[in-house]
């Protein structure tokens, strides 16, 4: 059963839904871009419907609505541990197809791909998901390829019309809200995108052997290793630990998990002052296998929702679907060498 909200309607929806949640959205974040004077759009919390950025990507991730780029675990004193408490207050995330596709990646890795993990879990029972149709493909936005450009699992759905929006929800608490500043229209089906400018193709006959092919040689030089690629990208959920001890008692502190990658230095170090993966190159080639390979093997589908953020923000002008296209090359040359 879908609604037809005004925008006046949808805003008394805000309204409603912030009286127990807190709205997670894609934001403009002024003058805080990249470059001197310059905007980022980001996901922050907001209350009206005015605030929503319908008509761009953003820049970053819904992800840390449940991965924060810096948690606190738990806090220690010498004789004592105590398990930090997450907020109260669950989220409602405004998220389109791909990003939502994420939230799949998200649940294996945490849920599924062993034990749960236990900060994750109670981050993500408290969430509703709304699914912002998306009718219109994004420079870099190769989601088609991928097959994220539907997504199932949300909670609620939101269509953005001239007049006004579209609305459905399967979840009784967003319901209650659409159906008292809603009028009633039949089922409303997501806006979905049907084609991208190009498409991604991953080879069938792609093995692990690719990774001694020499495509990863230029990044060697092209990459600067950032980390900003992994940072922006919905389905990289890696960390590092980080035990912080108080100044005022260096036998007190915390235990905080922070946002790391395969990308950034330090990720590898071992004891001993080993280094694994120190070339650009290498790190490159563990990424992307990692994204269209490995995950694929274990989760049967693959870990990349081609949402382009990385390619849009790397500094050096690296391009993941490129390397993507010459995967193909590199199966051709390590092939031919086994021959």
């Amino acid at each position: 059963m879908g609604y037809q909200l005004t925008q006046d309607g949808l805003r008394q929806v805000f309204a409603d839904w912030s009286r127990e949640y807190d709205i997670y959205a894609p934001k403009r974040f002024e003058g805080t871009g990249r470059f001197s004077e310059t905007d980022v759009i980001r996901y922050g919390t907001v209350t009206a419907p005015e605030e929503v950025i319908w008509d761009q990507r953003s820049d970053y991730s819904w992800k840390e609505a449940v991965l924060p780029v810096c948690q606190t675990l738990l806090y220690f004193t010498e004789e004592t541990v105590t398990e930090a408490k997450d907020p109260d207050r669950g989220k409602i995330v405004l998220l389109r197809s791909c990003d939502l596709a994420a939230v799949q990646r998200f649940d294996y890795i945490f849920l599924q791909n062993g034990p749960e993990d236990s900060y994750y879990r109670s981050r993500r029972d408290k969430i509703k998901f709304v699914l912002m149709g998306c009718d219109h493909s994004f420079e870099g936005c190769f989601c088609v390829s991928m097959g994220t450009n539907r997504t199932a699992g949300w909670d609620a759905a939101l269509n953005r019309r001239e007049e006004g929006y579209q609305a459905e929800a399967a979840d009784s608490f967003l319901a209650a809200a659409l159906e008292k500043a809603g009028t009633l229209c039949g089922d409303v089906v997501p806006d979905a995108v049907e084609a991208n400018d190009f498409t991604v193709t991953v080879p069938e006959d792609l093995t692990s052997a690719v990774a001694q092919s020499t495509i990863w040689d230029e990044y060697d030089k092209r990459c600067i290793k950032c980390g900003r690629c992994t940072l922006v990208c919905p389905t990289c959920t890696c960390w590092s630990m980080q035990d912080l001890f108080y100044t005022e008692n260096g036998k007190a502190g915390e235990r905080r998990r922070v946002q790391a990658s395969c990308m950034i230095d330090g990720y590898t170090d071992v004891a001993g002052g080993l280094k694994f993966r120190q070339k650009g190159g290498e790190r490159m080639r563990f990424k992307v296998l990692h994204k269209v390979l490995d995950f694929k093997k274990r989760a049967g589908y693959q870990m990349c929702v081609g949402c382009g953020r990385c390619d849009a923000i790397c500094p050096e002008y690296i391009s993941f679907v490129r390397c993507i296209d010459k995967l193909a090359d590199g199966m051709k040359e390590v092939t031919k060498d086994e021959r």
